[in-house]
Order: structure tokens, then sequence, then C-alpha cells
């Protein structure tokens, strides 16, 4: 073989050992790439169990967390009923002080009112003088010019404080004439309680009652959701009180001792409380409460009223023999003064002193209803008993109550609040049942009462007319009180304008807040308190909403409890266009409006006290839009038939922003669902949006 062939076969032969070297890095690079996505793989497996574990453990932990809590308020609902005679001593006794008024009258406040409207300054009304560009025609022009809008301005505001001072006026003679009735009204108040004592100095019965249920039904000792009812009469020759007390039933003592979570199960599991120890706490509560009564009765009788106490102790039950309800007395004691006096009550065992120390009476199995029999009943206390009610069936139903009592009622509630209300005429009120003022210099002035005594809810019609009805009485605002509720449509309508709409559960609350009293009874069945499912469908509302822009915008709608989404099924958008109940659905948008969604408020969670309304710009058809062209925004509300009951502003978009909060319709105490208009906004989007409510966005 020749010099040159053996040189070429030499190069072959490398270039054939660089390709294996290459193939083998490769083989190798690929084996280890392999093995690092296996690696990889394994990591993020692990991390992933990890993060399943922590998320398991939190999760243990919360519910383990709950169970305590729940454990918690039952011990701490034990230790309220185990120290209940002891907390109750410590509270200060009552005296006559408590039902007097003090003869203070707010103040005049005229608030801007009382500044003068500022007068022109003549020094700013000048003409220029110099220059030699300005002859003396224009100069001459000029000056007469100022002087011309000074006395334009100088009238103007003379005028304006002439209207001051005629305003003012009127805001004076409107508070001297409601601080002159307040007035009268307190020292009548305080009229009568001197007279009420007088009469208990004086042996009389119907003030010894009226005075010591008030000491009773003042007393600060009793617990939330204790009954506080009394039927009394008082015998002015034994200086005795009789009355009968209803106790608490058998189930303020919890059934349940403790809670505990199983993980096995993923449930909590309920330790029961011992039959006998459950029997024995009540009936020892039955005691603490027989004793506390009588401690509050002596504390208050500064007047030496009282040389005795005959006490029973009654709950309500059910007459066996008529299936009529029926009073089960527990407990009964007579306790003479000196004897009371004797005891120490922070240091007595309530059974023992009750039934050995005072020789009272006390079932022997009260959470069976074994009654015992009173020793002395009002009714046989001369006949001078009074029954004296607060809270309970006694209160006066709303619903049965007379028309014309109702209305006087409200505005004596009016009145308790301090202003000056009288009810109108039967004829020819215009559509006002009671007048009222507001001396309030400020906010005050004329407002018309119209009151509905409905089960129903009240229609936005109604709303509609009593706008029209302060309109022509030239009012300053407008009250519809009601012993059912109000609609989306009737808040829709009020919102903006001088109007307030008072629900059955809040004027429940207004009345007991300025001691009046007033329950609403359970409605008829079949009544528009509940949801009318007569057709098959239930009642519902449709939110139409339309804008103004080109922007393609998605609608959403979040149910919630406070500023937390329920869950995530309780967001509503296209990829779930409905509640799992059904009462939030995603509708099409029907001309003139561009998106809809429909609600059925009283098919809401009971959890739930806001529905939130979203607007976001949908990022596949416009990726790179804004808001700033969302303007012109409304919510119109429809009823179930389609027709408009209202119409809401919301906030336009702004530059930079692609979600925005349009509104919410909250709940109200009294169960009624107003709108709050909304107006925040988010750069991220929908998923930041979203997010700031408790939905978690992978």
């Amino acid at each position: 073989m020749s010099r040159r062939s053996h040189g070429l076969m030499a190069v072959w032969a490398e270039a054939q050992r660089q390709q294996q070297r290459r193939e083998e890095a490769q083989r190798r690079a690929y084996a280890q790439a392999q093995r690092d996505q296996e690696r990889q793989a394994r990591d993020a497996e692990r991390a992933m169990a990890r993060l399943h574990r922590e998320r398991q453990a939190a999760y243990r932990q919360q519910r383990e967390a709950d169970a305590r809590r729940r454990t918690e308020e039952l011990d701490a609902r034990v230790a309220v009923l185990t120290g209940l005679l002891a907390d109750g001593c410590r509270a200060p006794a009552f005296t006559a002080a408590a039902l007097l008024r003090p003869e203070h009258i707010e103040e005049f406040a005229p608030g801007a009112l009382a500044t003068p409207v500022a007068m022109p300054d003549p020094a700013r009304y000048q003409a220029p003088t110099g220059g030699r560009h300005l002859g003396a025609a224009r100069r001459d022009r000029a000056q007469e010019e100022a002087r011309a809008r000074y006395e334009q301005d100088w009238y103007a505001a003379q005028a304006a404080e002439r209207q001051r001072q005629n305003q003012l006026a009127a805001y004076r003679r409107q508070y001297d004439q409601w601080a002159a009735g307040a007035l009268a009204e307190i020292r009548q108040h305080n009229a009568g309680i001197a007279e009420l004592l007088t009469g208990l100095r004086n042996g009389d019965a119907e003030a010894a009652v009226e005075y010591f249920s008030a000491a009773l039904y003042a007393s600060t000792a009793w617990p939330e959701g204790f009954p506080r009812r009394v039927t009394a009469a008082y015998e002015p020759t034994a200086r005795q009180l009789v009355l009968d007390w209803e106790l608490p039933g058998y189930d303020v003592v919890p059934e349940t001792k403790a809670v505990r979570y199983q993980a096995s199960t993923d449930q909590e599991k309920e330790t029961a409380r011992p039959a006998a120890q459950r029997r024995a706490l009540y009936r020892d509560v039955l005691a603490q409460s027989m004793l506390l009564v009588l401690r509050d009765l002596f504390a208050a009788d500064t007047y030496g009223a009282l040389d005795s106490v005959a006490l029973n102790g009654f709950v309500d039950d059910v007459d066996p023999a008529t299936g009529r309800p029926a009073q089960v007395y527990l407990a009964t004691v007579m306790a003479p003064r000196s004897a009371f006096a004797a005891l120490h009550l922070d240091r007595v065992s309530a059974v023992e002193c009750l039934t050995d120390g005072l020789r009272g009476q006390l079932a022997a199995r009260p959470d069976q209803r074994t009654a015992v029999r009173p020793g002395r009943l009002p009714d046989d206390a001369g006949g001078a008993g009074t029954v004296v009610s607060h809270g309970g069936e006694t209160e006066p139903d709303l619903y049965e109550m007379d028309p014309i009592a109702f209305e006087n009622l409200i505005a004596e509630l009016f009145r308790a609040m301090g202003m000056q209300a009288v009810t109108t005429q039967r004829s020819g009120d215009g559509g006002v049942d009671v007048d009222a003022l507001d001396p309030d210099p400020i906010r005050g002035g004329k407002i018309v009462v119209q009151v509905k005594r409905y089960r129903n809810t009240v229609p936005p019609t109604a709303v509609r007319d009593l706008y029209g009805t302060v309109q022509a009485e030239g009012a300053n605002k407008g009250v519809l009180v009601t012993t059912s509720r109000f609609g989306p449509g009737a808040h829709t309508f009020a919102n903006g304008k001088p109007l307030s709409l008072i629900a059955g559960p809040e004027l429940v609350d207004l009345l007991g807040r300025y001691g009046l009293s007033g329950r609403l009874g359970t409605p008829a069945p079949g009544t528009a308190t509940a949801p009318d499912t007569s057709s098959g469908t239930p009642e519902h509302n449709v939110l139409g909403m339309t804008w103004s822009g080109d922007v393609a915008l998605d609608v959403c709608a979040l149910v919630c409890k406070g500023t937390t989404v329920l869950s995530d099924d309780h967001f509503v958008f296209y990829n779930n266009p409905s509640t799992p109940d059904g009462s939030v659905r995603m509708r099409p948008g029907t001309a003139p409006d561009r998106a809809a969604v429909q609600v059925h408020f009283e098919g809401l969670p009971p959890d739930a006290d806001r529905l939130v309304l979203v607007a976001a710009v949908d990022p596949e058809t416009h990726p790179d839009a804004d808001l700033s062209g969302f303007t012109d925004a409304r919510i119109r509300l429809l009823d179930a038939a389609g027709e408009e009951q209202g119409q809401l502003t919301v906030s336009d978009g702004r530059r930079g922003e692609t979600a925005l909060v349009l509104g919410s319709f909250r709940q109200r105490p009294g169960g009624d669902w107003d709108f709050v208009i909304g107006g925040k906004g988010y750069p991220g989007g929908l998923t930041a949006l979203v997010q700031e409510y408790g939905i978690e966005v992978a």
C-alpha cells in the first residue's frame, strides 16, 4: 500500500473515533437528562406529598381548634350558670333614681346657620387705574363694571344673609317648641314617678307592683336568653308581695359536655353531659334564680314596703288533660325579710339555702316537670294582682293590633326618640298616618310617616307613593314603617332619596330600645313572607346590567359572608353559571341589558349576607384593554315578570384597571337586601379581585 493511501486511512479512522466520541457524549447527556428529569419528578412528588401532609395537618389543626372552641363555649355557658347567684349579688341594687329622667335638653346647635354670610370686600373690586395704554373712557368703564359687580355680589350676599337669618329663626322656633315639649314630657314622667313612690310609701298595691316589677326588669344580673315574665300582687296589711316568676327551661343547661374532632371519620364527636349532672345543674340554676329574685326585691326596698315575699317559679308547659298551655310550678318559697337578711348569698349552696334555710320547695325532678304546690298565688292576695310582662307571648302582637292603636304606637315611638309626633285624622290625611317634627336644626325638619300593618312584602309602589307624599307635603323626609319587609325593588327606589324604610324586625328592635313593646306573631300559612311557590317557580329578581364602550366584559357574582365567598361553588361566572342551590344564576342579557344575573334573595344560604357583583375585561377577546371605556353603567332591577322596579348607578371604570366591583346587595338586620355601590378597581384583573374574596387561583 502506498504512503498516500495509508494517510487517508488514518484520517478516516480518526474521523470515526471522533464520531463515536460525539455519539457517546450524546448518549451520556441523554442519560443524564433522563436521570435529572426522574430526580425532578421525584422531588416534585415528594414536595406534593409534603404539601398534602401540611395541608392535612393544617386542616386537622383547624378542625381540632374548632372543636376546642365549641368545648370552651360550652364550659363558659356552664360557668355562667354555676355563678348566676354570685354574679347577680355583685350587680348594683335597683333604686328609684333609675326611673327618673334628667331634666337635660340638648342645647340648640344651629351648625353652619350660626355663621353670617360674608359680605364682599370692596378692595377686591377695584378697576386698574394705571397704564399709558388705558384711556380715561376705558378706565371709567372698567370702574363702572367693577362697581356693578360689587353691587350685584353685595345684594346677593344680603339676600343670602336674610335667608340664613330666616332659616335660623325657623329652626330656633322649632327647637324651642321641641325643647318645651320634651322638658314638659320629662317633668310629667318624673312627676308620675314621684306619685308612684308616694303610693309605695302609703302602701298602694298598684304602686308596689309597678315599682318592684320595674326592679326585676331593670336587673342586669340575668344572662341573655333568660325569661323575664311576672304576675304580681301586693297585700298592704301584711306588707307582702306575692308573685309568679318564669324560670328558664331545661334546655338552658347544655346537653353536650365536650366536642372532639375525630380525624379517622373527619367528623366532630359530641360527648353528652351525664344525665345526673345535667339534672343537678338545672336544679341548682332554678334555686339560684329564686334566690336572685328575692335578692333583687329586698335590695330595691329602701322604703320598708316588704316584710315578706311569696315567690313561685314556673315554666310553660302543656296540660296533658286538655292539651292547652299551662304553667307548671317547679319552686315556691315564702321568705320573711328577717330570715333573708341573715343569709350570706355569696357563700350558700343554692339548693340547700332555698329548701333548708328558707323552708322552700324545689321539684325533685324539674327536668320531668315534677310540680310543687305553691304556698300562695297572686290571685289569693286580695284580688290586687296585676299582670306585668316583658318579652314573650304577653307582648302585643303587632299583626293583630287595631290599626289606630298601631298608629298611636308608632307616634309614641317617634316621641320616645326625641321628636314631636301626632297621628293624623283618618280622612283627608293625604297618605300621612303620623306627622313628626325632628328639632335637629341641620338634619331635622318635617317628617311624614306611613304605617303598613302588612304580612306580605311591601311593594315598590307603596314607596313611590310615599315619595310623592313627601314632595306634595314639602317634607324633609318620609318614613315607611311596616310589620313585614321590603323587597330589593323598594330599597332600590328609595336609594338616594330622603326616605327611610323600617321593616318588622327593625321595628321590634326599636320598640324595645325605647322602652316600648311589641312582637311579630307567626305569619299565617301561605302569606308572602315566605317565597311564593304557588306557580312552581320561586320568586326571583333579575339584575340587568348595561354600559357604554365596546370592550367585552365578563359579569360575575359572589355569594359572601362579609368579604369572604362561601365556597368556590358560590362564585358564579361563565364556567360556573349557577350556585349549587340555584339561588343565583347567570342569564343572557336582553336589550337594553348586555348581561344579567337572576337572584332568588329569599333562597340564598342562611350564612350569606352579601351578594357582590363584579365586572372584568375578557382577556381572550381584548387582552390589551382596560376599563377606561366602561362608562354610563347601571343595573336595572327587574321582577320575575320582567317589569323594571328601579335602576342603580355604578362607578365608571378607570385607566389601567381590568376588574371592578360594581356594588353589593347587603342584608339589613330586618332581613331586607339593600344595595351599596362599589367602585374598587383591580389592575390584576378578575384573578386579583376574587383572591381578595378568599378564592384560591392556581
